[in-house]
């Protein structure tokens, strides 16, 4: 079987969030003797590309409505990812030195056209296109209603929603960028008034995913105006769980990490990362280390952090580290807090890839308020590494951590988005600290628990296999 992902992200080329996570290690992951599993994205001005070196796939233009555009499909040389890249370079809208920006639609709808028109010369088409996330959501619709590619109609299509909160909406007066259809079809494009790249892959793709069940079911009664079109289309709808690539996280062989350890030397080990954290921005080791890792946004619930940890820092038994960034009111409250909570609070506003793997390997516990978690991979890295989770049961955080309270339960779970219930889950982490029999052992369960991508590529390759083109 020969699988073609369709991305915007995919690490470590270009990563903004968990898509890019995602995308990076599911077709590593899919790939064997007997299944193909390859990733194509766009051509971006960064790090990764001035870094390597890529070979001349496939020249050609392609037309965005009434402009001719040239592109050329790149691959990798000497690629070590475990999957075949391609990239789509088209200089005056991809090659950029960032992912996403205000002229996206114009970008990846360009993207997604070039990616169309080179599959349209394959000798022997994939089997499947799966894609991600609305910047890809046009494809389904393209490929089943495009006159330019009724050959490719036969070839199922999967689309995974990995945040429905964004959905590529462009006005109707742009339908002229996309590819000639017979126009009595332009309803499904349609949602609310507005051309809808989600809404339009919903409808058009064979099968659609979640990246966890909840958010499946979450979606259905709540997905910023989606939630009627997922109802209609719930025969067609499944969640699949995110797994971790168990070889990038592996506090074994982590290069990040100061000492590698595994469950054996676990306390050893991570009292390393934690000495090294504490002296790094003034902390007291022998205090519990409750840590923050990610976006200063809503969806995270990370607005009620200036006031949590006012009132959390009120004991001073605890310390609290943040790495991340967002929105600058947040990012000026919590770098205020500094003054006044010196050896107990800390913040890098911003993000570091390093900081952030000695974080999952030296804080004793990550917090994850979210308002919405559509799978998170967050508490998957801290479980896969001894930091125990304190999370909101939502999305995939309510399908991989369960309460301390429950039988074989490992994390601390709380219900609602309020100051009051992430003091009260911080409360019973220090609780949970002082007891320290209990707190090793813990430790030690969380680090056997297995969420790697093995069972999950399985699901998808099961998947693929359910669709007939």
């Amino acid at each position: 079987m020969k699988i073609l992902h369709i991305s915007a992200e995919c690490y470590p080329i270009a990563k903004v969030g968990g898509l890019a996570d995602v995308v990076g290690a599911l077709p590593k992951y899919q790939n064997s003797k007997k299944d193909v599993s390859q990733v194509i994205m766009p051509f971006y001005d960064n790090k990764f590309t001035k870094e390597h070196t890529f070979s001349e796939e496939f020249k050609s233009t392609l037309k965005l409505g009434e402009i001719e555009i040239d592109f050329r499909i790149l691959s990798l040389n000497n690629n070590v990812l475990g999957f075949d890249l391609f990239l789509v370079d088209i200089p005056e809208l991809l090659f950029k030195d960032y992912v996403y920006s205000n002229d996206d639609t114009e970008r990846f709808l360009a993207f997604q056209i070039a990616t169309l028109n080179w599959v349209l010369t394959w000798e022997k088409k994939p089997n499947v296109i799966q894609c991600h996330d609305h910047h890809t959501g046009l494809t389904p619709f393209m490929i089943q209603e495009s006159l330019k590619y009724a050959k490719l109609n036969k070839i199922p299509t999967i689309f995974t929603i990995h945040n429905a909160q964004y959905q590529g909406w462009f006005s109707h007066e742009r339908v002229g960028l996309i590819p000639e259809f017979d126009f009595s079809k332009v309803g499904l494009i349609d949602w609310g008034g507005s051309i809808n790249p989600m809404a339009a892959a919903i409808k058009c793709a064979w099968r659609v995913n979640t990246v966890s069940p909840s958010y499946m079911e979450e979606l259905k009664k709540s997905a910023n105006g989606l939630e009627w079109l997922l109802n209609e289309e719930s025969a067609k709808c499944v969640g699949i769980l995110n797994g971790i690539d168990t070889d990038v996280w592996n506090p074994e062989k982590d290069t990040y990490l100061i000492k590698n350890y595994s469950i054996k030397t676990v306390q050893a080990g991570r009292n390393v990362q934690k000495k090294w954290l504490c002296d790094e921005f003034n902390l007291d080791i022998e205090k519990p280390l409750f840590a923050f890792i990610g976006r200063l946004v809503g969806e995270k619930g990370s607005d009620l952090f200036p006031e949590v940890f006012r009132n959390a820092l009120i004991n001073k038994d605890i310390s609290i580290l943040l790495l991340g960034s967002g929105n600058k009111e947040v990012e000026e409250q919590l770098e205020k807090l500094k003054e006044d909570h010196v050896g107990n609070y800390n913040a890098y506003i911003g993000y570091d890839e390093k900081l952030s793997h000695l974080i999952y390997a030296g804080a004793d516990f990550l917090l994850m308020p979210s308002r919405v978690e559509p799978c998170g991979l967050n508490q998957m890295y801290a479980l896969r590494y001894g930091t125990i989770p304190i999370v909101r049961s939502i999305g995939g955080l309510k399908d991989t951590v369960i309460d301390i309270e429950e039988e074989n339960g490992f994390g601390i779970c709380h219900e609602n988005v309020t100051v009051s219930e992430i003091i009260h889950a911080i409360s019973r982490g220090l609780d949970l600290f002082q007891n320290q029999t209990k707190f090793k052992k813990i430790r030690e369960q969380i680090m056997n628990i297995d969420h790697s991508w093995d069972a999950s590529a399985k699901e998808y390759i099961n998947l693929y296999k359910s669709l007939k083109g």
